[in-house]
Order: structure tokens, then C-alpha cells, then sequence
């Protein structure tokens, strides 16, 4: 393994910080098909997953200074963070953008179950349900469930430890489980 390959994604977030390419460019070349894949996920439209990775990788650059990540946590989630974000915005950009006339909106089929939880659109008994739930939980369950960050990335993004996050998921299941039954 070279030095390059031995770098963590901090380390290079950390140079991009500085204003190093050749670290952005390896940092890019890292985490861009990994990206790309959990967009892909998220969203069919190869236009919009583009224009969502161009976005937050131009964030990456402009905010890498403002980067507060550690060796533990690691820069993966945090770039996650910021694509699902993008992508959130792609979604609300595109449901504005497509808000046509009455007559011809009755006659436009349903938009996707993911297009629609991801606008905001969730049912009212589950919003109901969501809203039982401490902030501190609703955080933990976006995190996990909406951005589709690990364990170990919610814990970093949100600072507290794993241990914590695991016990807020379970009781945010359980919680729901309950209201919605």
C-alpha cells in the first residue's frame, strides 16, 4: 500500500482544507462511486444523482475548512450528510418546478413513495407518530433511516456516542411500533 492509499479520507479533507487538488482529486476518487451508489438508491434519475454529486462535492471543497470530523468518525458521513441534503433540495427544487395547472395536475399519475417521504409528504398518522417522539430520537431516526448513515456516522454527526444511538434507534422502533398499532 502506497502512502496515498494509506491517507484517511480526514487527512485528505483536512488538505482540501488547505486548498490541495491532488487531495481533493483522491478524496473525490474515493468516495464518488460510493456516493454515487447510495444516491442511485435514493433517486432513479441519473440527471439528478450528476447534478447532486457536482453539488456536494463543490460543497466539499468550499467547506472542507469547516470540517470538524475526527479519525474516529471519519469524512464519509459527513459528505453523506451534505449529498442527502442536495439531494432533498433536487426533490423540493423538482416538486415546485412540476406544480402544474389543476386540470392538468388531476390527470398526472402519483409521484413515487420515496419522491413523496423525501418532499416531506408523509402520512398523517405516521407524522402523528413522529412527533410523539423526543428530538433527540426524531434526529437519530432521520439520520439512520432518511440519510441511511451507519451507526457509527449518526454518531458523529449528531456527537453522542454509538452506544447512544443504538438505544434512541431501538426506542424510536419501538415508539413508533406503538403509535402506529
Amino acid at each position: 500500500m502506497d502512502d496515498r492509499e494509506a491517507e484517511t479520507e480526514v487527512q485528505l479533507v483536512r488538505r482540501c482544507a488547505r486548498g490541495e487538488h491532488a487531495a481533493f482529486d483522491e478524496l473525490y476518487r474515493r468516495t464518488a462511486p460510493w456516493l454515487a451508489t447510495r444516491l442511485r438508491r435514493r433517486c432513479s434519475d441519473d440527471e439528478v444523482v450528476a447534478e447532486v454529486l457536482q453539488e456536494t462535492y463543490l460543497a466539499v471543497w468550499r467547506s472542507a475548512g469547516s470540517f470538524t470530523g475526527t479519525a474516529q468518525s471519519g469524512a464519509t458521513g459527513w459528505i453523506w450528510t451534505i449529498a442527502a441534503r442536495r439531494l432533498v433540495d433536487a426533490f423540493r427544487h423538482r416538486a415546485r418546478a412540476a406544480e402544474l395547472p389543476a386540470a392538468i395536475a388531476a390527470e398526472a399519475p402519483a409521484p413515487a413513495a420515496e419522491d413523496e417521504v423525501l418532499a416531506g409528504r408523509v402520512e398523517a398518522d405516521l407524522l402523528r407518530a413522529l412527533h410523539t417522539l423526543a428530538p433527540e430520537v426524531r434526529r437519530v431516526l432521520q439520520a439512520m433511516v432518511l440519510d441511511g448513515l451507519s451507526v457509527r456516522d449518526t454518531s458523529a454527526l449528531l456527537g453522542v456516542p454509538e452506544s447512544t444511538v443504538k438505544m434512541r434507534a431501538r426506542m424510536a422502533r419501538i415508539r413508533l411500533r406503538e403509535a402506529l398499532s
